[in-house]
């Protein structure tokens, strides 16, 4: 399976700003011009800092969790999903690669730059049944 250029650039930016501890603005130049507005509202939720990290506890669960302009959308990046219309409507459909939740996911991981929230175990069925509903 070929990978299409934006997503390497993304990944090559990610390794390095893990290794190097920040974004430099040749990183920065590469990924405008590679992921244009999506990564400028990547960058956005970065810097705002609404990309969240829940850790819960006592069994080590990790969501990722992005809030946008209409909800929060949950982030699996393994699997490199998103929640959100544009994944669902766009990714899926094969008009884009990416979103920018999955973006500014990745970036802020890479940088360490998110909001580190520690949940008990309790909470996690309750708060998965947040994040999946659907704002009409």
């Amino acid at each position: 399976m070929r990978i299409p250029k934006e997503i390497k650039v993304l990944e090559q930016v990610c390794e390095e700003a893990k290794t190097n501890g920040e974004v430099t603005g040749n990183h920065l130049t590469q990924l405008s011009e590679a992921l244009g507005s999506r990564f400028t509202k990547a960058w956005d939720a970065i810097k705002e800092e609404r990309v969240k990290k829940y850790v819960f506890s006592p069994s080590g669960r990790i969501v990722w969790i992005v809030v946008g302009r209409e909800r929060e959308y949950q982030i699996m990046p393994a699997a490199a999903f998103c929640s959100c219309d544009d994944f669902y409507f766009r990714v899926m459909d094969r008009e884009a690669n990416i979103c920018y939740h999955l973006i500014a996911q990745k970036i802020a991981e890479a940088l360490e730059r998110y909001d580190k929230v520690e949940e008990e175990d309790r909470l996690y069925e309750c708060l998965m049944e947040e994040w999946k509903k659907v704002t009409a």
